[in-house]
């Protein structure tokens, strides 16, 4: 089953002679349970083809359906609520809230959204990426390894239909980069969550079971 279908994505910034083409005619489906790595360089459209897909930036043309819903028929307001509830993101900067503890971290996402917390998945969720004695810390007293974990529990917290995962180990070691992508993994298969990432290291990019290359704007 699909649950994202891209079709002729293109992204253009700017008008005229200074026009820069990031996305150039790219198809792209992403199945339901699957763990997909798109690789490329600095410059190569990783990132805009990521933020396409979690509706966080409009195509210049082209059509993305995500869990049966064309994001581009989506007014803001209506977008915002989508991404919410169906989309969970894991950033290379963690992007958690330092005043927050761990715990009010990953359930904000369904505080949001005005939802009842499953309480006994989210504690399986911590107890898969090992957390559970961090619940009461602040992000700064914690490891960039640690504070990683935290996001991608807050990442399936609401049970999205998708993981986007932008270059998630770009600020760790290798060895903490490895553990993460392990626990990626881990969760993908244990909560059948499909995960997408983008990474520029050929090595992390292994451990997905699908690898799609991205250059000048274009899948190889």
């Amino acid at each position: 089953m699909e649950i994202v279908k891209a079709k002729e994505l293109k992204k253009i910034y700017g008008k005229g002679e200074t026009s820069v083409c990031a996305l150039n005619g790219v198809n792209l489906t992403v199945n339901k349970g699957e763990f997909l790595a798109i690789v490329g360089t600095s410059g190569s459209g990783k990132s805009t083809l990521l933020n396409i897909l979690g509706g966080l930036d409009n195509p210049t043309e082209g059509t993305i359906i995500v869990d049966e819903k064309n994001l581009s028929k989506l007014n803001d307001e209506e977008l915002t609520i989508f991404r919410r509830r169906n989309i969970g993101f894991v950033f290379q900067k963690f992007n958690l809230i330092p005043m927050l503890t761990v715990w009010e971290n990953i359930i904000l996402p369904i505080k949001l959204d005005g939802r009842k917390l499953d309480e006994e998945y989210i504690k399986n969720i911590i107890k898969t990426l090992g957390i559970e004695d961090k619940l009461d810390s602040l992000p700064n007293t914690l490891s960039g390894g640690q504070q990683q974990r935290v996001a991608i529990a807050r990442a399936l917290s609401t049970k999205p239909a998708i993981i986007l995962a932008d270059e998630p180990t770009g600020n760790l070691d290798s060895r903490t980069s490895q553990s993460v992508m392990g626990l990626l993994k881990v969760t993908s298969r244990e909560f059948n969550q499909t995960t997408v990432i983008i990474t520029h290291n050929e090595e992390i990019a292994q451990l997905a079971d699908r690898i799609l290359r991205l250059e000048d704007g274009v899948i190889l």
